[in-house]
């Protein structure tokens, strides 16, 4: 750490907090410079989508509410593991130019900016992953940074768009881009709006415009956060490894279950580019699966497989930490 105070950055809330974490992630060469400032008018949106979340208890719950909730996650996970990482971060299979912009929507709609500023930060995540130069590693900083600190600094706002010339050449996923923030409004507004159409039309189903916003888009919303977040701060730290990866990569199969296929995250390392990412039958890969089925219809192709030298090669297994 810099003992001349005029390099040290100042110490804030955040700050105080952030370094409190990195001790405790038992960090043996602790550097404050790494401490990025907040960009306030970011983190001000993200703590409201929580918040809203405290409305559950003023607006009620009814099984629609609640089936809404689970299929707007299940709908915006797929979105975001199968479209913006398989597909635009990896390119692990292709599409039509349509079909890419609908997946871009799609995974838009998730809340986590656009497909370009997503991937760009993806591929930078895997050129040094768990390195100095990665932003989002566990290894290097603490869980709570890992998790979702990287995303609320400053410095991290822009992403190197050097690594994703293949996205930028299609002015529609830019326009996206640029204007992210515009799909998630259309799909609260319409989730408001679907409420209110069967509170009215079918009031036997006991539930209304409040719950289906409420339920619908801001509870199935964070929790699609923070199930992706997990990725990033916790396969890098509990699971098995099987694959002497030059990271810390980790298998596991909770993680797997909840994001539908992501956790097998050693195996992804292994080998980036395959769009299956459990390798083998046993583990559980539901964004592979429903690939396949849009592959039946024509609408993806060309999924590339794991070579099975590839799959085979193992060097290591360690136990789960």
């Amino acid at each position: 750490m810099s003992t001349n105070p005029e390099s040290a950055p100042p110490r804030t809330l955040w700050t105080s907090l952030t370094s409190w974490l990195d001790v405790r992630a038992g960090l043996a060469n602790y550097d404050a410079s790494k401490i990025d400032n907040v960009d306030w008018m970011r983190v001000i949106p993200f703590i409201g989508m929580h918040l809203a979340c405290v409305a559950v208890l003023f607006v009620g719950v009814s099984p629609i509410a609640a089936g809404m909730a689970i299929g707007m996650y299940v709908i915006r996970m797929f979105a975001i593991t199968g479209f913006y990482h398989r597909y635009f971060s990896h390119r692990s299979f292709k599409t039509s130019r349509a079909g890419q912009f609908v997946f871009a929507l799609l995974g838009a709609s998730a809340v986590q900016r656009g497909p370009i500023w997503w991937a760009a930060h993806h591929r930078h995540h895997h050129a040094f992953s768990d390195t100095e130069h990665d932003v989002h590693s566990p290894v290097q900083r603490s869980f709570l940074w890992s998790h979702m600190g990287w995303f609320l600094s400053r410095r991290h706002f822009q992403p190197d768009l050097s690594r994703v010339r293949d996205l930028l050449k299609f002015p529609e996923l830019k326009l996206l881009d640029r204007f992210d923030i515009l799909v998630p409004i259309v799909l609260a507004v319409g989730l408001f709006g679907l409420g209110a159409l069967l509170e009215h039309a079918a009031p036997n189903l006991h539930t209304d415009r409040w719950q289906m916003l409420v339920w619908g888009f801001f509870v199935s919303t964070v929790v699609t956060y923070h199930a992706t977040y997990t990725i990033n701060s916790l396969c890098h730290r509990f699971g098995k490894r099987r694959y002497e990866t030059s990271d810390d990569s980790r298998n596991n199969l909770w993680l797997a279950l909840l994001t539908f296929g992501e956790g097998w995250h050693n195996n992804h390392h292994h080998y980036p580019v395959s769009t299956r990412q459990g390798f083998y039958w046993w583990e559980i890969d539901l964004t592979y699966y429903g690939l396949r089925v849009l592959a039946l219809f024509g609408i993806v192709w060309d999924l590339k497989p794991v070579p099975r030298e590839v799959r085979d090669a193992r060097t290591r297994r360690s136990p789960a930490h």
